[in-house]
């Protein structure tokens, strides 16, 4: 359907509501609300309309609030403990710095409800001025509007996600490219990081499988938004429609993850227990470089890379990296300081205030690229040996997740 169709049906403009669910009360929390065509037993969703460049802005506008006025209409029906989401072009919404869609809101919902409005925009779509639009968002958070930001994503500018403070983080699974999934997860990991760190929930929408639900719960999603759950709608559902589902889905994320973690724990504690008696039976030391090297004989099946450093990150030897299957040294690696790289200082005081190595969480290699763990132990008062194991060792042994 064309733009003139749409804008010669405007009278047949339905108000839809999708449910939005959480994880901790398993029951709807929220209701996005959207706009819909229904012409010849067609249903047309006007969010295209509305983010279509091409098309005039004073048309998208109007639309944007002849949409409003319709869903907003019922609002009424819903709970009072009922958050309602509000999608809106920030492009548009910045034509009269959000004056007129406020004033449509608030002549359905009073003052005292506005803190469960949760305006939703898209930060990387936004043409204009970041900041104005922050000033914007901060006049509607003053009357206790929520802020979200959606298509969180390879698209988004983190620094101004963080500007514009948001209350939830809206990623959408659709997006999600399992074909490159190791880069995937380090985008969701990053994503996650950030909405801890300002303090936001996020939210997990298009969910079209249980497979997509489990990958949302396991990586922080405290909301859940999509048809595997329930499709917009005319009408409102019962808040505890799946209740009982989700509680048994639920558990059983609960219990794979578990058995995961504990096989993963052992794991890696009968690494840790291989690795130390290993070095305790070598004892190198940073003076003594044939002693290093036998030592990267023994962990050929475990690691690409091992050297020695001090307590304050300089490295005291050169790199023993495998190379096409040989042990090399690399001497250029000496007196490079390593303090910098994140959790580095603080693994140093916990190896010498505990008494024992260390596997670390997964990170990237900087220089290969391959997804690692380092062992790291201290050999005696002020040197620290680190190991960094190959990705193949940690597949091999289903301690890569």
């Amino acid at each position: 359907m064309d733009a003139i169709e749409v804008l010669t049906n405007l009278d047949q403009i339905h108000g839809y509501y999708q449910p939005i669910f959480s994880a901790d009360a398993h029951t709807v929390i929220a209701y996005e609300i959207s706009g819909h065509l229904q012409i010849e037993g067609q249903q047309i969703n006007l969010k295209d309309f509305v983010n279509n460049e091409d098309i005039p802005e004073e048309y998208r506008i109007d639309m944007e609030h002849k949409i409003l006025h319709a869903a907003l209409a019922n609002i009424d029906e819903i709970g009072s403990d009922i958050d309602i989401y509000i999608p809106s072009n920030p492009n548009l919404l910045m034509q009269d710095f959000g004056e007129s869609q406020f004033n449509i809101i608030q002549q359905y919902i009073g003052e005292e409800d506005l803190h469960r409005v949760v305006l939703v925009v898209s930060e990387h779509r936004f043409l204009g001025d970041i900041h104005q639009l922050h000033h914007a968002l901060r006049y509607f958070t003053t009357f206790g509007v929520k802020i979200a930001i959606q298509e969180v994503g390879a698209e988004s500018h983190l620094e101004h996600i963080a500007l514009l403070a948001p209350h939830i983080l809206k990623v959408n699974t659709r997006d999600l490219n399992y074909n490159s999934w190791s880069a995937q997860s380090d985008m969701i990991s990053a994503i996650g990081s950030l909405a801890y760190k300002i303090g936001a929930n996020l939210l997990f929408e298009d969910i079209e499988t249980v497979y997509q639900l489990q990958f949302a719960w396991k990586n922080g999603g405290r909301f859940y938004q999509g048809p595997y759950l329930a499709n917009p709608a005319t009408s409102f559902v019962d808040k505890n429609i799946l209740k009982e589902r989700f509680k048994k889905e639920c558990q059983q994320f609960i219990t794979s993850e578990k058995k995961m973690l504990e096989a993963q724990y052992f794991q890696l504690k009968q690494l840790r227990e291989e690795l130390e008696a290993i070095v305790q039976r070598v004892k190198p030391t940073s003076d003594n470089i044939s002693h290093l090297e036998h030592l990267a004989e023994l962990l050929d099946s475990y690691s690409f890379r091992l050297y020695i450093c001090n307590e304050d990150g300089f490295q005291l030897t050169p790199n023993i990296v495998r190379i096409n299957g040989n042990w090399e040294l690399q001497p250029q690696a000496i007196n490079k300081n390593w303090s910098w790289r994140p959790y580095f200082l603080q693994t140093i005081i916990k190896m010498r205030n505990d008494q024992s190595g260390e596997v670390s969480e997964l990170y990237r290699d900087i220089e290969t690229g391959e997804i690692t763990r380092t062992f790291s132990i201290a050999i005696n008062a002020h040197e620290y040996l680190f190991v960094d194991l190959s990705y193949d060792y940690l597949y091999e042994h289903s301690i890569f997740r």
